[in-house]
């Protein structure tokens, strides 16, 4: 059995009753950083259990070995460093994997930056494209231009290096727009939570004055 199990993006009450009780019964936990998912055990007051890392340069050889492990029957559960598994990790690696063996797979759903990022963003989200973090260089113009055109709410990640930047080049890219709605969601669920209602027009002052301190999450409205 393979549970993928969401854990809190910042504030530790937003774990689930469900996600405790199979991050206690499962026999080894896959993660990114054995470090951080050990440190959110010890939180939980759950007892020390195997640890796998899992990541972006994990090569075909651990994913045999966690494959091998669920094809014996043993139980383990998937995370990420925060949030739900899949979306900004490698986890859907393994998913994958585990779909193609017929292996019995279970999700623990909870809480996501960018869905939280949305629900507070004021901006409708009936429909919306979610973009994960931007290309840093190739493509990352036409897609920047494309925003123009686009008919659904969009809502991506940014790191703290880059996130004047990236509103710099929004800015500019959609100077045609300029009543065009922007929400800047910071530290979400922490001490330091923050939403930023601004537009386009207003954006290059924004980017100037934002606390550059945190991860980011852009939610801007359709065109």
């Amino acid at each position: 059995m393979l549970s993928i199990v969401s854990t809190p993006i910042g504030n530790l009450g937003d774990i689930t009753l469900r996600a405790i009780e199979t991050l206690k019964k499962c026999s080894t936990v896959v993660c990114e950083d054995t470090r951080v998912t050990g440190n959110l055990l010890k939180q939980l007051g759950i007892e020390k259990k195997e640890l796998q890392s899992f990541h972006g340069y994990s090569d075909e050889g651990k994913l045999s070995f966690i494959l091998g492990k669920l094809k014996r029957g043993d139980h383990l559960a998937l995370t990420t460093d925060a949030g739900t598994p899949g979306i900004s990790d490698p986890g859907f690696a393994l998913v994958s994997r585990a779909r193609e063996e017929n292996i019995p797979i279970e999700v623990i759903p909870g809480p996501s930056a960018f869905l939280t990022a949305l629900s507070g963003s004021g901006l409708p989200i009936n429909q919306f494209v979610y973009l994960g973090f931007l290309p840093i260089k190739k493509g990352r113009k036409i897609l920047l231009e494309s925003f123009l055109r686009e008919e659904r709410t969009v809502v991506f990640y940014e790191s703290v290096h880059r996130i004047e930047k990236t509103l710099n080049e929004l800015a500019q890219s959609l100077a045609s727009q300029p009543h065009r709605r922007i929400v800047i969601a910071r530290e979400l669920t922490k001490m330091h939570e923050e939403f930023i209602a601004t537009d386009i027009e207003n954006l290059t002052a924004t980017a100037q004055t934002l606390m550059k301190k945190g991860e980011f999450v852009i939610v801007m409205e359709a065109a």
